[in-house]
């Protein structure tokens, strides 16, 4: 989707969002542009027929085939800009079915509090967001809009700004969302990390790929243990950027089990349905990655993912193993479902290598944290309490809620082995929790953020802005705050 900033006389489109406020009818400034084009018809026609409540829309056909849909923002009072990115997607994936040659226009609003940079970003975000679909196997594909147009009379560099970070941040979304829609068939270990290595090469960065002996002579032994029962041969990758002066140095850690069965600790089959998703930090760090390649700011950035199938077969480890991790520390498996924490072991303790000054994990990790959050609120947790903060504070400004889930040092006694230094299970309560307790067992980083998106990263039915499916969560909120 390519967007373009125009004047409101200037635009050739078949459909056109204009946007009101509940029950004020005075016209904005663009308004009266289209009002000039068009021949009154917002004035004489529109304003009258509609009360502007929040997620309302009104369609009014001219003459020339073209469209004007009326898109309600609520009480001005009221909306922020997460209401306006959730009621302008809303309109805009219901508008695409009458575009003429696949163009869009949308009104860029204007309200006192409102930057315009972050106006149109959340403007562009939200056609992003509703232009997006999955459609590869589909025979009939869903109509997608080509060309937006921002239609405003500024045409201020901050509002250019804003299309641009939008436009960058949509694409790197769609980038990871692709990854985890496609199947397990397909998303192999091995393909991830060709995928890895065509961004690196596109981008110019550096890019290490390790095949299972290089894993082994490293000592990921809790990582391979993991995927010793699948054909696929395992991968870790590691792409670094590096600004000319980098002020920080910050790991990003992707979780990456292209497809979990649960192991000999099988899962039920509708608990499986959509184990293909179990690599989205995988496919999120990677989205994150291509966005800081094209903004480029000044900062250090490795993002790494241990990359396998959690697969039963005859060589599947097995309950009861005891695996001696790449820190040194063994571990009792106790459930062989518990595979992504024995993966991120291995990853955080190779992270320490390299001195960062933060380290982030995400990964959709427990059951648990649906349990208590749902499927819309992201659950964090970490062993710095002024990084967690920052990071809850861009996330929600972004709209993408996170709530912090406590770690305590007595969550151990829980873990504990009679025949290994701690099991990778505890129990069930307080799961998310356990897990991340035992995550920060291999990493020395004093500023590190775990964040569960089991529950976030796909889900089963439309929400606010969202729709069904993978929804890029985090994406966004990750490279802001990386920027920051």
């Amino acid at each position: 989707m390519k967007t373009n900033l125009l004047k409101p006389f200037e635009t050739n489109s078949g459909v056109i969002i204009t946007c009101f406020y509940e029950n004020e009818k005075e016209l904005s400034d663009v308004q009266k542009a289209l009002d000039e084009k068009f021949s009154g018809v917002i004035k004489n026609n529109i304003v009258k027929n509609f009360e502007g409540k929040f997620n309302e829309t009104l369609t009014f056909p001219l003459e020339n085939g073209v469209k004007i849909i009326a898109a309600g923002l609520g009480k001005k009072e009221e909306l922020t800009l997460n209401k306006l990115r959730e009621a302008l997607s809303k309109t805009i994936s219901a508008a695409k079915k009458y575009m003429k040659d696949n163009i869009l226009s949308v009104e860029f609003i204007k309200k006192e509090g409102f930057c315009l940079k972050g106006t149109a970003y959340t403007t562009v975000i939200a056609a992003g967001i509703a232009n997006y679909k999955f459609d590869k196997y589909k025979t009939k594909k869903d109509e997608k809009i080509e060309t937006l147009e921002i239609l405003s009379l500024d045409f201020d560099e901050k509002i250019v700004e804003g299309i641009k970070k939008a436009d960058i941040l949509n694409d790197s979304m769609n980038f990871t969302k692709d990854l985890v829609f496609e199947s397990a068939e397909i998303m192999t270990p091995d393909k991830v990390a060709q995928i890895a290595k065509n961004l690196a090469d596109e981008y110019k960065i550096e890019a290490k790929i390790y095949d299972k002996n290089q894993l082994k002579e490293m000592n990921f032994n809790a990582f391979l243990a993991v995927g010793q029962g699948s054909i696929q041969e395992p991968k870790f990758i590691h792409l670094t950027y590096k600004s000319e002066n980098p002020k920080k140095k910050i790991i990003l850690i992707g979780k990456g089990i292209t497809f979990d069965s649960g192991g000999l600790d099988i899962k039920p089959p509708s608990s499986m349905l959509t184990m293909k998703t179990d690599m989205t930090g995988c496919a999120t760090v990677l989205g994150v990655m291509k966005a800081i390649c094209e903004i480029k700011p000044d900062i250090e950035l490795h993002v790494m993912s241990a990359l396998c199938e959690n697969m039963p077969s005859g060589s599947s480890y097995k309950v009861g193993d005891v695996i001696t991790s790449k820190s040194g520390k063994t571990i009792e498996v106790d459930n062989t479902d518990a595979e992504g924490r024995l993966t991120l072991a291995d990853v955080l303790t190779y992270a320490d290598e390299f001195a960062p000054n933060e380290v982030i994990d995400i990964a959709t990790l427990t059951g648990a944290v649906v349990v208590a959050l749902g499927n819309n609120i992201t659950g964090i947790m970490g062993n710095n309490q002024d990084m967690i903060d920052k990071f809850k504070n861009v996330a929600d400004i972004l709209g993408e809620p996170v709530w912090q889930l406590p770690i305590y040092d007595d969550m151990m006694e829980g873990l504990k082995s009679d025949i290994a230094d701690m099991k990778n299970t505890g129990p069930r309560g307080a799961g998310s929790s356990v897990a991340g307790r035992f995550l920060q067992n291999y990493t020395k980083s004093k500023n590190w953020l775990h964040i569960d998106i089991a529950g976030t990263a796909y889900i089963d039915k439309p929400y606010k802005e969202l729709q069904k499916g993978a929804t890029g969560v985090m994406v966004r909120t990750l490279t802001d705050y990386i920027m920051k």
